[in-house]
């Protein structure tokens, strides 16, 4: 009897403090970009009926505008979590897209785009070679040992002294 109750309790005893551990490691969850608390830029937003002034006058600036054509104004946001340690994984993302005519600057397309809609890009990982060798650290050390003087340079109008210090 007295060796199953040992066994029972060296069972809880390890156990316990994993399930305590995996139970206490909550999610840290982190908002960025634009945060819809009074308008939805889905919902708010009518084609031809919004210009741009009232859009910003809605909405506020835009997270960014397009490089090629500065007619297309995008509020982006992204919900991240963390857990303890481990890298943060985003959640969610929403992007919309508002696209505005030239000429009368009225809203001609609203787009929402989420985390669905993504892609992923393969970056390439190579690197541009440079001219030179490379220094080890004892040769950066080094490098500057008898390169110069800590004696005062006797020149008057040499680029750092200043007139009339001399020691």
């Amino acid at each position: 009897m007295f060796r199953r109750v040992m066994i029972a309790a060296c069972a809880v005893g390890v156990l316990a403090p994993g399930l305590l551990s995996v139970g206490a490691c909550a999610p840290i969850t982190s908002y960025s970009g634009f945060q819809t608390i009074d308008a939805d830029p889905a919902k708010d937003v009518k084609v031809g009926g919004d210009t741009k002034s009232t859009v910003r006058a809605k909405l506020g600036s835009p997270s960014a505008t397009s490089t090629f054509d500065p007619n297309v104004w995008f509020y982006m946001n992204q919900v991240k979590e963390r857990v303890a340690f481990e890298r943060p994984k985003v959640v969610a993302r929403h992007v919309t897209a508002i696209s505005f005519d030239k000429e009368s600057e009225q809203v001609t397309a609203v787009n929402n785009y989420t985390l669905k809609d993504g892609r992923v890009i393969a970056y390439n990982e190579h690197e541009t070679p440079t001219r030179g060798r490379e220094l080890t650290i004892l040769e950066q050390i080094l490098g500057t040992v008898g390169r110069g003087s800590m004696l005062p340079n006797e020149d008057e109008g040499v680029p750092g002294t200043r007139p009339g210090d001399r020691r």
